[in-house]
């Protein structure tokens, strides 16, 4: 099973791109989680998937945020959010139960730098994300986190780590709330296979970022130890992102292979 996760930044505005996407790849994705797709389930292009073979399950959110998980295989269970009504006010966590393991899909918050509201929300988020995790399973179980965690784990995972220290996405709380979710018994698949690789997920639109490879790794697998010997490979492909018509997003998918 091969499947993607991919920040789109607005579905719909993408769609075009993905879809050619898709076929330059040979349409080998089983399933394909999507992140800020900006948009609400009404208005999600549910039949172009549909064309392609895969079904769709939205959580969505006029303008703003919103998860899709899209998907060939047989799926047990999908359930939206965290659970939690004040939370769930931003549509950014989808659960999918497949017969052999767990899957969620995350769009975590941008945050902001310290001191400020949206950085307070960042860490709260996370420490509820943790929270869901202990309710809702246990790290014996097989469970994959995929999804946007809008964090830079380490300097490892900048371009420039001088320039960009005290930016959102690097800021040590943001780490250390990063490295308390991993402890709750995940590991980061790409890091683990690729324990020395310069491998970036995210480029500015600005400056021609992706052409001079000045990005951050910030889009993230998430394994539990039992399912972490059936994950084979991950990359990051980068052709979406070097497209200049349509317009790309400014994330890269990252696509794990999985043997269940």
């Amino acid at each position: 099973m091969k499947i993607c996760t991919y920040n789109v930044n607005s579905i719909r505005s993408r769609k075009d791109l993905i879809l050619q996407w898709l076929d330059h790849r040979g349409h080998d994705l089983d399933v394909l989680c999507f992140q800020e797709i900006k948009t609400v389930e009404e208005t999600f292009p549910f039949e172009d998937f549909k064309n392609l073979g895969y079904q769709c399950f939205v959580f969505g959110q006029k303008t703003y945020n919103g998860v899709a998980i899209c998907s060939q295989q047989s799926l047990k269970e999908v359930r939206s959010g965290l659970e939690i009504p004040s939370w769930d006010e931003q549509a950014r966590v989808q659960t999918a139960s497949f017969p052999s393991f767990h899957l969620i899909n995350i769009y975590a918050p941008h945050g902001g730098l310290e001191g400020d509201a949206k950085h307070e929300y960042k860490q709260d988020w996370y420490n509820t994300l943790i929270s869901f995790l202990n309710e809702r399973f246990s790290p014996e179980d097989a469970l994959i986190l995929a999804g946007d965690f809008n964090v830079a784990r380490t300097d490892k995972d900048l371009y420039a780590p001088d320039l960009l220290e005290g930016t959102i996405g690097t800021l040590p709380e943001e780490r250390e709330i990063f490295e308390k979710l991993l402890k709750w018994g995940l590991v980061d698949v790409f890091r683990h296979l690729h324990p020395e690789a310069k491998q970036f997920t995210w480029w500015d639109y600005i400056g021609g970022a992706i052409w001079r490879d000045q990005g951050m790794r910030i889009d993230y697998v998430l394994a539990s130890s039992s399912i972490l010997p059936h994950i084979r490979e991950i990359e990051v492909d980068i052709w979406p992102r070097r497209r200049r018509d349509p317009k790309p997003s400014d994330h890269a998918p990252v696509i794990f292979s999985l043997d269940v």
